[in-house]
């Protein structure tokens, strides 16, 4: 990571010497134009990455709207103890639906990839499971549960939840404070779902979505690291979560203001 510029050319980081062990996805990483070393010294730009397409810096609407449809999530719990954080996803239209019932059958097929060049990992295969999006969360304290949160948005999600954790446990936010904060989104990385073609989910370095709260001076020095800014009234999808407050036998219950969600107490 460089902390003092945009690097839209940075690579995966190489873990192993650091564990006395050797790579063993070097060939693979040879492919995508990357020759790792043990000095730290990196040369990493990936043929795939190195489009137009992947280098373009504009957001577009059908680009954001990928980011923060189809996905919902629930959070409950109980006086018993009983957690629960989901993220139902995957039957938006157009799906193929399940007979007369309504459920609409999951499209997340569409996350697996063909060239295992673009994620060793993730290569379509019989009784496998792609990668995704989703992460619904419980964060445990002293051995009990301390938050359970989620959001929607496609692959902002971890951004973005990770930005409402660090709030709440870092800045002391309640979960409502936290949820509605000002958020940011890289766009660094390649998508998950959505578009019709692959060129749709190409990565697009140095690419930043910044809450419009964001104050100037902070766009500003970001501009000035070459980062490319664009700014939104939505930075994520609705951030939903439970704080368990153990000291006082109480739940503080959040639902962020970009969407639809609201929290419910019986």
């Amino acid at each position: 990571i460089n902390a003092e510029k945009n690097d839209p050319n940075m690579g995966p980081g190489d873990p192993y010497p650091y564990e006395g062990r050797t790579n063993p996805y070097t060939d693979l990483l040879k492919q995508r134009g990357f020759t790792p070393s043990n000095d730290g010294k990196r040369n990493f730009v990936p043929s795939h990455d190195s489009t137009t397409m992947a280098m373009s810096l504009v957001i577009d609407e059908a680009y954001k709207d990928r980011l923060t449809r189809g996905t919902t999530s629930v959070e409950a719990a109980d006086k018993d103890g009983w957690v629960v954080s989901i993220t139902p996803s995957g039957g938006w239209i157009p799906a193929c639906i399940a007979g007369n019932t309504g459920v609409g059958m999951s499209q997340r097929m569409q996350s697996f990839v063909l060239d295992s060049t673009l994620n060793p990992f993730n290569v379509v295969a019989p009784g496998k499971r792609p990668r995704v999006t989703l992460t619904p969360s419980l964060a445990m304290k002293d051995g009990k549960p301390y938050l359970s949160f989620a959001v929607q948005g496609g692959d902002t999600q971890d951004q973005n939840l990770l930005q409402f954790f660090l709030n709440v446990v870092e800045f002391g936010m309640s979960p409502q404070q936290a949820a509605e904060a000002a958020n940011i989104n890289t766009n660094q990385l390649w998508l998950s779902l959505g578009g019709s073609k692959m060129e749709d989910r190409k990565p697009r370095p140095g690419s930043i979505l910044l809450d419009n709260r964001t104050p100037n001076d902070v766009s500003e020095a970001l501009k000035k690291m070459g980062y490319n800014i664009q700014l939104g009234n939505r930075t994520s999808g609705p951030i939903n979560a439970i704080l368990f407050d153990w000291k006082h036998n109480s739940f503080w219950g959040g639902s962020s203001h970009n969407g639809e969600d609201y929290g419910i107490a019986w």
